[in-house]
């Protein structure tokens, strides 16, 4: 029997809506989630309730990193973001099977590694370069993790995620669109080319794609 195995019966199917809070900050986290199709944030959020979101998960990974690292709970929030399904499960089954060392701790090592190099990526990104290139970057994580085209996405929630005033993210939108590489209206935000969007984006979405590839041998998305 895999490891794999030993946690299948354990592994429930769930639909996560969009703003449903997986985990309060400084809370003991209960569950692990496997995103599917659904896209969940790490948000920080400061004294005065501004955010910034300091990581993005998708179907490459998961939430609940401190279940077995022993911290119990994090500094930051669990926050659906995009709506869509998620496999659950219970910390103490993630622990138990994670102390057995193998290929299951392995694999969650490298990925809290890989997930370690985003957060710091996205860290330097925001101080070094500017919000055209940050939201293009941004836009290409958030179709890997629901490998869709069309994104519903408002420029009041995208400006809280990138932690930029709402009007950088108007005049960066505009800018894509302008060049036929967004459609944004009302909301949602389609994505109509790819490579160009890609070449808008900085280097820090390169570096994070090869972080995943290196260790985890595929990509995000």
């Amino acid at each position: 029997m895999s490891e794999y195995d030993n946690i299948i019966p354990y592994l429930r199917e769930e639909t996560l809506t969009a703003g449903t809070i997986l985990h309060h900050a400084y809370e003991p986290i209960n569950f692990a989630y496997f995103p599917l199709t659904a896209m969940i944030s790490l948000v920080s959020i400061m004294d005065n309730g501004s955010t910034t979101e300091i990581g993005l998960i998708g179907n490459e990974g998961m939430i609940g990193v401190p279940i077995f690292l022993g911290g119990e709970y994090t500094l930051s929030q669990a926050i659906v973001q995009i709506s869509g399904t998620s496999l659950k499960i219970k910390a103490s089954i993630i622990l138990n099977e994670f102390h057995k060392g193998g290929v299951f701790q392995q694999i969650l090592l490298l990925h809290t590694q890989a997930r370690l190099t985003q957060i710091a990526q996205s860290a330097a990104c925001n101080r070094q370069h500017k919000i055209e290139a940050r939201l293009a970057r941004w836009l290409l994580s958030v179709y890997d993790c629901v490998l869709s085209d069309e994104l519903l996405l408002t420029q009041e929630f995208i400006s809280n995620m990138l932690g930029v005033r709402r009007a950088g993210v108007t005049i960066a939108a505009n800018a894509l669109q302008a060049q036929g590489i967004i459609r944004y209206n009302r909301g949602k935000i389609v994505i109509l080319d790819h490579k160009k969007l890609e070449e808008t984006s900085c280097e820090c979405y390169r570096v994070v794609q090869n972080e995943f590839i290196r260790l985890l041998g595929s990509r995000r998305g």
